[in-house]
């Protein structure tokens, strides 16, 4: 690792946000270092959107220290507006004016020189696919095209930080793979990514992941470790009558999860739980049932860090 690498990009420290009675983040604990593609992975609600606004200084922390590329928040959020890209989740450019418009109207808000100015623009138009719809009004475009538009957009300006809410929320698994290579390169090139999503398959990309839940930082680390560290096993249950299996299996000690997969269930159990008992379980109450061991993935790792956090809570 190098010096620059070391040095954190984000670092918080007891970050919270609170809105009246509701407590949105609490007590958040962060270090990102620079071209780290950085996962934040939870269901809506659970904070992801309300750290990121506090990240790049759209939202007032209501406590708890904030440091983004050596500014510290809010008070320093001028000094990271050429340094940082935001893209939100909802489609934010102007609808009636053309691709290249809108490209070339945020390259005066960033106050690129005029020459920089074309040869950024016909960089940009030509490595997002969207030269042939350069004169195409934005909001005629398809949600795969209005995504590179959109990160087209935001890293115009060469940003050191890319702040990406759900970004591929709207579009096809196509352009989810597509946007994705987009954004390893642009970290194979020294820009750091946060980038948040509720798709697994996403999360497993990313070369750091955090988990939230209800405002909680619930896990932190490699996709990879996270699986590795797992707190239980997943199982595959082949059974006869699955619904009817999984309401028994979900009242059973030591079964965590349990869900639906076409025919046949997938169970998180406690790891001293072994397939016998289940297996056993299942054919007590007249169920024809073969339970296996299965492969582990993120969503075991967000069920069981997600559960062990509530069960901690008071």
């Amino acid at each position: 690792m190098t010096p620059a690498e070391a040095v954190p990009v984000i670092r918080t420290r007891g970050l919270a946000k609170r809105f009246g009675e509701l407590t949105a983040v609490e007590a958040l604990d962060l270090t990102i270092r620079r071209g780290e593609v950085y996962g934040f992975l939870g269901p809506n609600g659970s904070g992801k959107s309300t750290t990121l606004r506090m990240l790049c200084g759209l939202l007032r922390p209501s406590r708890g220290e904030v440091e983004v590329l050596g500014h510290s928040l809010p008070g320093g959020a001028e000094g990271l507006k050429r340094r940082l890209g935001y893209m939100t989740q909802s489609f934010s450019l102007y609808r009636d004016l053309s691709v290249r418009e809108n490209l070339a109207f945020l390259a005066a808000v960033h106050e690129l020189p005029r020459r920089e100015t074309r040869q950024r623009l016909s960089a940009l138009l030509q490595r997002y696919r969207l030269e042939a719809f350069r004169d195409r009004l934005a909001g005629t475009l398809s949600g795969g095209e209005r995504q590179r538009l959109a990160l087209a957009a935001t890293v115009l300006h060469r940003p050191d930080l890319l702040l990406l809410d759900e970004p591929t929320s709207a579009v096809d698994p196509q352009s989810r793979r597509d946007f994705w290579e987009s954004l390893f390169e642009l970290a194979d090139a020294g820009t750091t990514v946060l980038v948040s999503t509720h798709y697994m398959d996403e999360a497993e990309r990313c070369t750091r992941l955090a988990i939230l839940d209800r405002g909680r930082l619930v896990a932190d680390d490699s996709p990879q470790a996270l699986m590795r560290d797992l707190p239980g096993r997943p199982l595959r249950v082949e059974v006869d009558r699955p619904r009817g299996a999984r309401r028994l299996l979900e009242a059973t000690p030591g079964v965590l999860g349990a869900a639906q997969i076409g025919s046949a269930l997938r169970l998180l159990v406690a790891s001293a739980t072994a397939p016998e008992t289940i297996e056993a379980r299942l054919r007590e109450a007249g169920f024809s049932a073969q339970v296996t061991p299965d492969a582990v993935n993120l969503e075991d790792v967000f069920v069981a860090a997600t559960r062990r956090d509530r069960e901690a809570r008071p």
